[in-house]
């Protein structure tokens, strides 16, 4: 992943840290509220790590737990490996999913101390198909507003976070893109993905 796209995966994530929405009208439905409601009930634990006065460390180790009860990792990790999945062996398939997670750990967690002060506004809650977006703008400061867009799935029977639109651009499709990017110039060789991702997450990258 590169920086560009780590910084917007951080905006992204930190941007639900002080949410508050709106009533939501009448018209609304049932699975409107609940992505709207679950997307609420994780800013107001995220922004009390966020803003806690305990050392960073412990922030971190308090903020994976978030990021697995709210996203469905093992669900976009099978999406951006694409045609791939088709090909791998289980144990490869597992491996990576376990290395794609630490990966979405990393990227999130480094990104912490960055993120004091956001704010945003609800724009709107919309459904394609039997996916919520849960619509934000977010300001940081010193920075230009973002648009974020929280892409929310309830296919395992609870809310989970699947995706994310920044400014138009949503992360599981530009992350799928980059893979078969990669495997393309190694042969179609998915261990060689492996072996990347595995430095990625030994260094913290």
């Amino acid at each position: 992943m590169t920086s560009t796209r780590r910084r917007m995966l951080a905006s992204a994530v930190f941007a639900v840290a002080s949410l508050s929405f709106a009533a939501l009208s009448p018209a609304a439905n049932a699975q409107d509220s609940g992505a709207s409601g679950f997307v609420q009930g994780f800013g107001n634990k995220l922004v009390a790590v966020v803003n806690a006065d305990s050392a960073m460390p412990a922030k971190e180790q308090q903020l994976r737990p978030l990021i697995d009860q709210a996203v469905d990792v093992d669900a976009i990790a099978k999406f951006c490996l694409g045609r791939f999945v088709n090909t791998a062996t289980p144990a490869q398939m597992s491996e990576f999913t376990r290395l794609f997670h630490g990966v979405l750990v990393n990227n999130i967690t480094s990104k912490i101390g960055e993120y004091r002060g956001v704010t945003f506004r609800m724009t709107d809650t919309s459904m394609r198909g039997s996916e919520a977006y849960v619509g934000t703008v977010v300001q940081r400061p010193n920075n230009a507003p973002t648009n974020v867009r929280w892409v929310v799935s309830s296919a395992t029977g609870s809310p989970k976070i699947v995706d994310v639109v920044a400014e138009g651009t949503s992360l599981r499709l530009t992350q799928r893109s980059d893979y078969a990017s990669f495997l393309s110039h190694n042969s179609n060789n998915l261990d060689a993905l492996l072996a990347a991702m595995r430095r990625q997450v030994s260094t913290g990258g």
